[in-house]
């Protein structure tokens, strides 16, 4: 059952793909059709799941679960990546590599192999306070509070002296 994202609980579980690149807007308007599509038929062993999307800078697909009508199961959780690989082949773009970087440089966003970002740091290309996207959020809380953090509050803080 497709339902707001905003009118998702706050523990609700969040999965984030990130594009490659940015999407036009008549691409990113045809992904969320596609995925609120997708969302309205997702099951979890025959049970109807409440689901939503939220497709932020026309780069990010955030799919949220509210697991406490019904949680997904290892099938439902294969089918949406099946979904996703489908929509990186529609649009010739790159969702679920996890090893690249989303950050801001000034008020654009870039997007980074993770080795190039570490080199960045090196370089102080990027610092603790460079806004980056930490996709490894899992609640909407989390999302909505820690998605976009300086460096020095997420993962990649690690890459930076």
């Amino acid at each position: 059952m497709l339902v707001d994202f905003n009118k998702l609980p706050e523990d609700a579980r969040v999965w984030i793909y990130q594009s490659n690149r940015k999407l036009t807007d008549e691409e990113a308007s045809e992904l969320k059709q596609l995925t609120e599509e997708f969302l309205t038929q997702w099951t979890a062993h025959g049970e109807t799941l409440e689901a939503a999307v939220d497709l932020r800078y026309n780069r990010f697909v955030v799919i949220g679960l509210n697991q406490n009508s019904v949680a997904a199961s290892g099938c439902s959780i294969d089918a949406s990546v099946h979904f996703i690989q489908e929509m990186e082949k529609k649009f010739d773009i790159d969702l679920l590599d996890k090893m690249n970087v989303t950050f801001y440089t000034g008020e654009f966003i870039a997007y980074k192999p993770l080795k190039a970002f570490k080199k960045m740091a090196k370089d102080r290309a990027v610092n603790k306070n460079t806004v980056v996207f930490n996709n490894l959020v899992n609640t909407k809380r989390d999302y909505l509070e820690n998605w976009e953090v300086p460096a020095s509050e997420s993962w990649h803080s690690r890459f930076l002296s």
